[in-house]
C-alpha cells in the first residue's frame, strides 16, 4: 500500500469518469454496466496505437514488463490525447494480489501520473484483500458477488462466440447476440433480487440462443488455442488483436476462461495452508469461495452441453488433475501450473495447435509456459506450441507470420479421420462422467 494516496471520494462518485484498461472486453462491459447500476460512471479505454507504448516506454522503466507499459501507457494516452479532463477521472485497476504485475502496477501508475504532472488522479486497486480507503468507491458483499457473476457470465459469451463466429451464415449475428446479451444479463442482475437462484436458467438460455445463430459447419476450421500470460492472454491491446487476426485468418479460436484463473488463485490459498500450514485465517474463506466458484463453473459447463452442439470446457478440478503428472500445485507465481495445465486440457479436447503469448518481463510467464513446453511435448509429440513473445520491440508482421507458418502447418498436417472426428472428440472427463 502506497503511504501517500488521493482517496476517491464521495463528491468523486458524482463528477469523475472512472476509466477502465481494456484487458477483458466482453466480461469488463458487463463488469461496467453492473457499476453503473450503483451511480459509479465508468468508461472502457479501447484506444490502441504506437504512442501507448511509447508513453509507457516514456515514464516507465524500460525494464518493466509489457503489460504494465501498456496499461499505464492506455491511462497516460486517455489523459493527455484522448480529451479526458484530468481533473475529472479516476483511474481502476484489477487486481489478484499475486507476486508480479498484480502487486506492483498501482506504484508503477502513481509514479507515472506524478511524473507526468497528473499525481492528482485518483488510482483504485480493485482487491479482495484492499488495503486503501476510498470513500466514494465501496462494494457490499452483494455487489462483488454481482460482479463476479457478470464475469462468469462474460466466459459463457466469449466461449461461445469463439465456437459460433467462424461458423456463422450471416455475418453479424453473433456479435449482435453478444450485444443483446451483455445488457440483458447486466440489467437482470441489477433487477432481480433473486438473479442467483435463476442464473442457472440465464446460463441455458444463452446457450441455446446462440445454438440458434445459422452455422456452416461443414468448413474446415483449424482450432488455435490460446494460453499465455493474464492479460496479454485475452487484451487486444496486448496481443496485437490476435483473435480477430486468427479469424481473419480462419481459424477457430479457443481460449481459456477467466474462471480458471479465478479459481487457480483462490486454490493457492487453499494449497499454501495445505503444504506450508500458511495463511490459516483464509483456509475456511477461501474453501467456501472455491465451492462457490465451482458451482458457478458448473452451471456454465452443463448450459452450454444442454445445448449439443458445442465443445463442452472442462472443470477446474480436471485440469488441475492434467496438471499433477508434471508440475505441482504449489508452483503459485504468475499463471503458474495453471498454464502448462491448460496446453494439456486444450490437447485432449482435440486442439493441438496453441499459441502461448509471451510478454516481456514476465519471468513466470516464460518458466511455466517456455520452460515447461519440452516436457509437455516430449510426452504428447502431437502438441505444435508456439511461443510469440510480445514486447515493445516485437513488430507485429514477424508476430503474425510465425502464426501463418503454424496455421499453414496445421493444415497440411491434418489428416481426414481428424477432421470427421472433431465434432465428436470426448475428453477423459467426459468419459468418466458418462461412466458415473
Amino acid at each position: 500500500m502506497d503511504k501517500e494516496y488521493i482517496p476517491f471520494t464521495k463528491e468523486m462518485k458524482k463528477t469523475h469518469t472512472i476509466l477502465v484498461p481494456n484487458m477483458l472486453p466482453t466480461h469488463f462491459k458487463l463488469v461496467m454496466k453492473v457499476l453503473s447500476g450503483y451511480g459509479y460512471k465508468s468508461e472502457l479505454l479501447e484506444s490502441s496505437g504506437p504512442e501507448i507504448t511509447e508513453l509507457g516506454l516514456k515514464y516507465v522503466h524500460n525494464d518493466t514488463c509489457y503489460p504494465a507499459l501498456l496499461v499505464i501507457g492506455q491511462f497516460l494516452d486517455a489523459i493527455i490525447n484522448r480529451g479526458y479532463d484530468p481533473h475529472k477521472v479516476a483511474l481502476i485497476l484489477f487486481q489478484t494480489g499475486g507476486g508480479c504485475r498484480a502487486s506492483n502496477y498501482i506504484s508503477l501508475l502513481r509514479k507515472a501520473l506524478k511524473k507526468a504532472g497528473y499525481g492528482y488522479v485518483p488510482v483504485i486497486p480493485l482487491a479482495f484483500n484492499a488495503l486503501e480507503k476510498h470513500p466514494g468507491f465501496t462494494l457490499s458483499p452483494s455487489v462483488i458477488y454481482k460482479m463476479i457473476y457478470a464475469v462468469v457470465f462474460g466466459d459463457i459469451i466469449a466461449n461461445l462466440k469463439n465456437q459460433c463466429k467462424p461458423y456463422e451464415i450471416y455475418k453479424g449475428d453473433t456479435d449482435n447476440l453478444v450485444e443483446m446479451y451483455t445488457t440483458k444479463i447486466t440489467g437482470a442482475i441489477q433487477r432481480d433480487k433473486l438473479f442467483f437462484s435463476k442464473s442457472k436458467r440465464y446460463f441455458k438460455e444463452i446457450a441455446d440462443a446462440f445454438a440458434k445463430i445459422p452455422m456452416d459447419k461443414t468448413q474446415s476450421r483449424v482450432k488455435v488455442g490460446v494460453v499465455g500470460e493474464i492479460y496479454v492472454k485475452y487484451s487486444p491491446l496486448g496481443n496485437n488483436n490476435l483473435e480477430h487476426f486468427l479469424q481473419k485468418e480462419g481459424a477457430e479460436v479457443v481460449c481459456p476462461g477467466i474462471i480458471d484463473f479465478f479459481l487457480y488463485c483462490i486454490y493457492a490459498n487453499i494449497s499454501d495452508y495445505k503444504l506450508y500450514k500458511m495463511k490459516k485465517k483464509l483456509y475456511i474463506p477461501m474453501k467456501i469461495a472455491y465451492k462457490a466458484f465451482k458451482g458457478m463453473q458448473r452451471q456454465l459447463i452443463e448450459a452450454i452441453r444442454s445445448a449439443q452442439i458445442f465443445d463442452v470446457p472442462p472443470t477446474f478440478e480436471h485440469i488441475k488433475k492434467l496438471a499433477e503428472e508434471y508440475i505441482s500445485t504449489g508452483a503459485q507465481m504468475g499463471e503458474g501450473w495453471l498454464l502448462p495445465a491448460e496446453m494439456l486440457e486444450l490437447s485432449e479436447r482435440g486442439v493441438n495447435n496453441i499459441i502461448c503469448t509471451q510478454p516481456f518481463g514476465c519471468l513466470p510467464n516464460h518458466i511455466f509456459g517456455k520452460g515447461m513446453m519440452k516436457p509437455l511435448k516430449d510426452k504428447n509429440p502431437h502438441i505444435s506450441i508456439v511461443a510469440i513473445d510480445y514486447d515493445p520491440g516485437a513488430t507485429r508482421v514477424n508476430q503474425e507470420n510465425r502464426i501463418k507458418l503454424m496455421l499453414t502447418n496445421a493444415t497440411l498436417q491434418k489428416p481426414k479421420k481428424d477432421e470427421e472426428s472433431d465434432s465428436n472428440y470426448i475428453t477423459t472427463e467426459q468419459k468418466e462422467m458418462a461412466n458415473l
